[in-house]
């Protein structure tokens, strides 16, 4: 990847819905270069699709909970187990796998306290293999973005190494 296709894929992540020429003139392209490369970044999995942003709290789903989830065992079956429930709870938009005192850390979405209430009791405890679960409610959002920073942006500007 060079500079043209990091500007590429930072114009895509701020407005997905650009045209081939409106993406080329902001690269500084002709649109039959800049097609190519967005197809190439596509191709290569740098590029794994396109969605709309929605507001979440206009649509319904305005309690965010982060969830720390520590497991009993760390056995094969029970890490699939675990993890093949959670990808099928729709409310889970994110699930990472953890370092510390935590297995697991949720992001969930969910249209109310009582609705969590009864995620939790039906459909996260019937999850086997967890030891505890630990929930913290978000206040509000200070930053979101999905934009991501240019690798090594933040070295070469400081003269680390």
């Amino acid at each position: 990847m060079d500079g043209v296709d990091f500007r590429i894929i930072h114009e895509l992540q701020a407005d997905g819905r650009l045209s081939n020429q409106d993406l080329a003139d902001r690269v500084q392209l002709s649109p039959s270069p800049c097609l190519r490369r967005v197809r190439r970044l596509e191709e290569a999995g740098l590029i794994r699709g396109y969605t709309a942003m929605v507001d979440q709290s206009a649509f319904g789903l305005p309690i965010t909970v982060f969830v720390r989830i520590r497991l009993e065992r760390h056995t094969g079956d029970a890490v699939r187990v675990f993890e093949e429930e959670v990808g099928r709870i729709e409310h889970i938009q994110d699930c990472y796998l953890m370092a510390g005192s935590s297995d697991y850390l949720l992001r969930i979405v969910i249209e109310s306290l009582e609705a969590y209430e009864v995620l939790v009791r039906t459909r996260i405890h019937a999850i086997p293999g967890i030891a505890s679960i630990e929930s913290s409610f978000a206040f509000g959002s200070v930053k979101q973005t999905r934009t991501y920073p240019r690798p090594g942006k933040l070295l070469r500007s400081t003269g680390a190494s």
